[in-house]
């Protein structure tokens, strides 16, 4: 089975991408990840975009495609992978459909996870996190037993710059701009399965799977 994940910043969509890939025994492909690997290594892809990133420009997309097959190309892609968060953009899902049809291992689904964007600021503006232990809270979700104290180290909780609410509509904004248009075009190719995000992360992968085709 091989899957893109899709849907905006805090739709759940990491949350889900564990658990398929422990459902199909199958790799969560993230080009975050890919980076840190390479640069870890030192190898020549890692040199090249560890370049670009040190001087604060995005690395290449004829780069992220290569390391991107580096990565698929291995073992334990044998029976498919989970892209999360890749691909970002048009541009970037037509380089992978050239480079998938050249391996020959078409996408099977794209999985749309919808959620609206004011549960989406919502969600992330409710969230806290212990700088001490790592501990993370939410004001309603999963709130601390003292308020505004880490149940287990007493540390004051604070909230990451990223899950500010000004913070969450800007990378919303992006999302909507530059990762949104990819709905129409996986549409367009037949491979779109839209999932309603909203509920309990059970009740949501029961959905994924449904649509997946999987009991």
């Amino acid at each position: 089975m091989r899957l893109i994940l899709l849907g905006a910043p805090g739709a759940g969509k990491g949350t889900q991408a564990e658990m398929l890939t422990k459902l199909y025994d199958i790799p969560c492909i993230s080009t975050g990840n890919i980076f840190r690997e390479h640069i870890s290594k030192n190898t020549e892809l890692g040199q090249k975009a560890k370049a670009y990133m040190d001087e604060g420009k995005l690395v290449p997309d004829s780069l992220v495609i290569e390391l991107v097959k580096s990565r698929i190309t291995q073992d334990d892609c044998k029976n498919g992978m989970i892209f999360d968060g890749f691909p970002r953009t048009i541009p970037q899902a037509e380089a992978l459909d050239v480079m998938l049809k050249e391996l020959n291992i078409p996408i099977d689904f794209v999985v749309n996870v919808e959620v609206a964007d004011e549960l989406i600021i919502e969600r992330m503006a409710g969230r806290t996190v212990c700088p001490s232990c790592g501990a993370s809270y939410h004001k309603v979700n999963k709130p601390s037993k003292v308020s505004g104290k880490c149940d287990l180290c007493s540390a004051d909780l604070i909230q990451r710059e990223d899950d500010k609410a000004e913070t969450v509509k800007k990378r919303l904004d992006v999302y909507h701009e530059q990762t949104e248009p990819l709905i129409e075009y996986y549409r367009g190719q037949g491979k779109l399965v839209d999932v309603d995000g909203v509920g309990a992360v059970e009740e949501v992968r029961d959905r994924v799977k449904t649509a997946l085709g999987v009991k």
